[in-house]
């Protein structure tokens, strides 16, 4: 059995570490590039980077940012933010990252997850899909969690799947940042119908939710912000205690 994955998320805004609740009221949480060194330090399995207000003078702040990152980690890392088109994808492996996160992008031109998938390999793509529970049903949302769509979470993430995603990062707006556990029940119905791995995001707030949605989620990954940048969760502490509980977890 594959080794389960601790990923530390760092949102980015105006070149610092920020987190927030349910998509708003964002504080800072520290130099994106010293936090990133000291995850890698301490045992992450890899780092994700979002420019969650990126732009056109963004992305080029953004460009030199991971490559800051790349120069000061040995890590994989995955970097999302307004990528586009394939000279998006280009720039950013081309500063260091190994992978990039489409969310928005793929949504609106799904026919993009083909695109990297041929020209860099399914491994780069990573397709993140925020959604939200309404009425029992999991609505995906555009725009870091501001537009609402007609798509559904799973038949979207099925649809990204066949287009050559390699990873689906699915974050629970529903449980994004207050700390009551991830979404496992909807995890482990997602990793049942896919054949490739499912990050779990949103709503980590102590060990145990790590390992409840590895066993009960099924998830391949668990990604989690604030209880890492705050100083909350150790991550060799948390791999100590995963471990402990029997669940396969790189040292």
């Amino acid at each position: 059995m594959l080794a389960k994955r601790i990923i530390p998320c760092l949102d980015i805004k105006d070149g610092k570490t920020v987190k927030g609740i349910n998509f708003v009221n964002f504080r800072d949480a520290g130099d994106p590039v010293e936090l990133g060194a000291q995850y890698s330090r301490d045992g992450a399995d890899e780092l994700v980077y979002l420019d969650i207000t990126a732009s056109h003078e963004g992305r080029k702040t953004f460009t030199e940012l991971v490559k800051k990152v790349a120069a000061n980690i040995n890590i994989p890392f995955t970097v999302g933010g307004e990528i586009n088109e394939l000279t998006d994808v280009d720039r950013l492996l081309s500063a260091g990252a190994d992978k990039v996160s489409i969310n928005s992008s793929a949504l609106r031109n799904p026919d993009l997850i083909e695109q990297i998938a041929k020209n860099f390999g399914s491994q780069v793509c990573v397709v993140a899909i925020d959604a939200n529970l309404e009425e029992g049903m999991w609505r995906c949302y555009l725009n870091g969690g501001r537009i609402p769509t007609e798509k559904d979470l799973f038949t979207w993430a099925a649809e990204a799947e066949s287009l050559g995603a390699g990873e689906i990062l699915f974050t629970s707006m529903t449980h994004d940042g207050v700390k009551e556990g991830y979404a496992d029940d909807t995890l482990a119905q997602l990793a049942g119908s896919l054949h490739i791995p499912v990050i779990a995001s949103g709503g980590a707030g102590k060990k145990e939710h790590f390992r409840d949605t590895f066993i009960n989620g099924k998830s391949d990954a668990a990604l989690a912000a604030s209880v890492f940048h705050f100083g909350e969760i150790g991550i060799r502490e948390l791999k100590d205690y995963l471990a402990a509980e029997g669940i396969n977890v790189r040292k």
